[in-house]
């Protein structure tokens, strides 16, 4: 178990762990996992001017950073780098920061799309290992922000996206 799903545990969510061949992106964690990517969330980290922020999205949508500079209230926000991804969330290995602020210690802005599914799948940690949980009842307590993060599919001929 990783430090992930020792939270979980300590949290009294109910969930399953699924270890998984090595993946290093939620695309491949989908199909590692013989899923479709809209059930997968990734989560990104962002450096703002107020330190780290996460946001959580679908795994088959691209964050779209003037949506996210919008609701984070930051025009300077960026994707953070690998070296402080590395520095600043050691205990995660690159490519599979949970989507738990909480306990990141940093403030998490998450898609609505992800609110309408029933149950989804995360990293926790580990490039091998991933959980399934309830959506609702994996933000519950935690204190996130719900805005959109990515265009809805009927806006994505309409605006360019960035990652």
């Amino acid at each position: 178990m990783s430090f992930v799903t020792d939270y979980l545990v300590q949290r009294g969510l109910a969930f399953e762990s699924i270890p998984h061949a090595r993946a290093f992106t939620s695309i491949e964690e989908a199909r590692a996992l013989g899923i479709d990517a809209d059930e997968v969330v990734k989560t990104i980290a962002l450096s703002t001017a107020s330190g780290h922020v996460l946001a959580v999205i679908p795994a088959s949508r691209r964050l779209d950073m003037r949506m996210v500079r919008r609701a984070v209230g930051d025009n300077q926000a960026r994707l953070a780098t690998e070296d402080e991804l590395q520095l600043d969330f050691a205990a995660c290995e690159l490519g599979a920061l949970p989507p738990l602020g909480s306990l990141l210690h940093a403030p998490t802005y998450v898609d609505p799309e992800i609110m309408q599914h029933d149950m989804v799948v995360f990293a926790t940690g580990s490039q091998t290992e991933s959980a399934r949980a309830r959506a609702q009842e994996l933000f519950d307590g935690e204190h996130v922000t719900i805005v959109p993060l990515t265009p809805r599919p009927e806006q994505a001929s309409e605006q360019p996206i960035a990652t």
